[in-house]
């Protein structure tokens, strides 16, 4: 009994209790502490691959103090400890992990480096070819077009601000292929302009895409280009005129120079030989054709609009010699939209300076669609 105290007391240097069963549990506490001690330097050295020891307390201050084996470990050893005593060192059973796990850890950081170092080489090898392809669109006048439509087009769907500038910059372009094609004497061929403007459409098919040239009156006769950009995209009008025998742009209509037009999928009708004047339509494109027309005359460098219509429902249009022809829903079923009660047709011709109605016509109400 007395050698088994005196051990006992030597390793945890605190005296114990007479009765021999709370000894044995006091010996099994001290060798589970050294146990604790082992687990918590495995995990230092984890953290701390420099980390060489690590220290734990393996005794008991006093004999109350059963808990002993929960205190948190150290790095080195503390104060109280005598390391002939109180407290281990356990190299001699670590140091092998220690090693080994300094070699992982070295190991795992070069596979991180050469990662990181592979993924930083991607992405260089992805970001090679933007300068040249940024700078092979801005050598190339028809991508750059292409690319501003596209913006145009996404910014007006997406309800974003639309950028005048971008705007200007793509009907500039649009001028610069126009004003050439107008002074090819004896007169312009526009059938193979607006075939050439087609080519522009940056989609396939060109949905709402297109850029259309159309002969106005006069004496000389001016040109209009209707400017679509692309579907739910904003709308333009360019006018060219001649002066001194050379046509350069001499009017334009979008929303930015006037703020109540309705720029959305126009379409462009010349209604008279002696006069530059001419009728926008403006969208319809929903199941039921609603759209809205203005009238407009070129006067040297200004563009005046006539007249302006309601947003006509179920309408159709068309011009010839006499004038402009206008059919529509006059009176529209309240209860059910898509009805049609009562439709007229309107004749419409630019005459004495005025833009006039000049006769009107009711037609058979049409039938719903099934």
């Amino acid at each position: 009994m007395r050698i088994l105290r005196k051990k006992a007391a030597v390793r945890c240097k605190v005296a114990l209790p007479p009765r021999k069963a709370f000894a044995i549990r006091r010996k099994i506490v001290c060798k589970f502490s050294a146990g604790i001690a082992a687990g918590w330097k495995f995990r230092m050295a984890t953290e701390d691959a420099e980390t060489e020891f690590a220290w734990k307390r393996k005794g008991c201050k006093n004999n109350n103090d059963v808990q002993c084996w929960r205190t948190a470990p150290y790095r080195h050893p503390p104060d109280y400890c005598v390391r002939s005593e109180e407290c281990i060192r356990v190299e001699g059973r670590m140091n092998l992990i220690f090693l080994g796990n300094r070699r992982k850890t070295r190991l795992a950081r070069a596979g991180t480096i050469l990662c990181v170092l592979s993924a930083a080489i991607f992405l260089l090898a992805a970001a090679w070819p933007a300068p040249r392809l940024m700078a092979q669109s801005e050598r190339d006048p028809v991508l750059q077009f292409r690319q501003i439509a596209d913006e145009l087009s996404a910014a007006r769907q997406g309800g974003g601000e639309e950028n005048q500038a971008r705007m200007e910059k793509a009907l500039a372009y649009l001028d610069s292929l126009a004003i050439p094609v107008l002074n090819v004497p004896p007169s312009p061929h526009l059938e193979e302009a607006n075939q050439r403007f087609a080519g522009l459409a940056s989609h396939t098919p060109p949905v709402g895409e297109n850029y259309r040239l159309v002969k106005l009156g006069g004496a000389p006769a001016a040109y209009a280009m209707a400017v679509n950009f692309g579907q739910g995209g904003p709308a333009a009008l360019r006018i060219y005129a001649a002066a001194d025998g050379r046509y350069s742009l001499a009017a334009k209509i979008d929303h930015f120079a006037q703020s109540d037009f309705f720029d959305s999928d126009i379409e462009l009708v010349s209604v008279s030989d002696s006069d530059p004047v001419f009728v926008t339509i403006s969208g319809r494109t929903d199941d039921l054709s609603t759209g809205q027309f203005v009238a407009w005359r070129l006067d040297g460098n200004h563009v005046t609009a006539l007249w302006t219509s309601d947003l006509l429902q179920q309408s159709t249009y068309g011009a010839d010699g006499s004038g402009f022809h206008l059919a529509y829903c006059s009176q529209v079923d309240e209860d059910h939209p898509s009805n049609c009660l009562k439709m007229a047709r309107d004749l419409y011709r630019y005459q004495g300076g005025e833009w006039r109605r000049i006769e009107t016509a009711e037609l058979p109400a049409s039938k719903p669609a099934p």
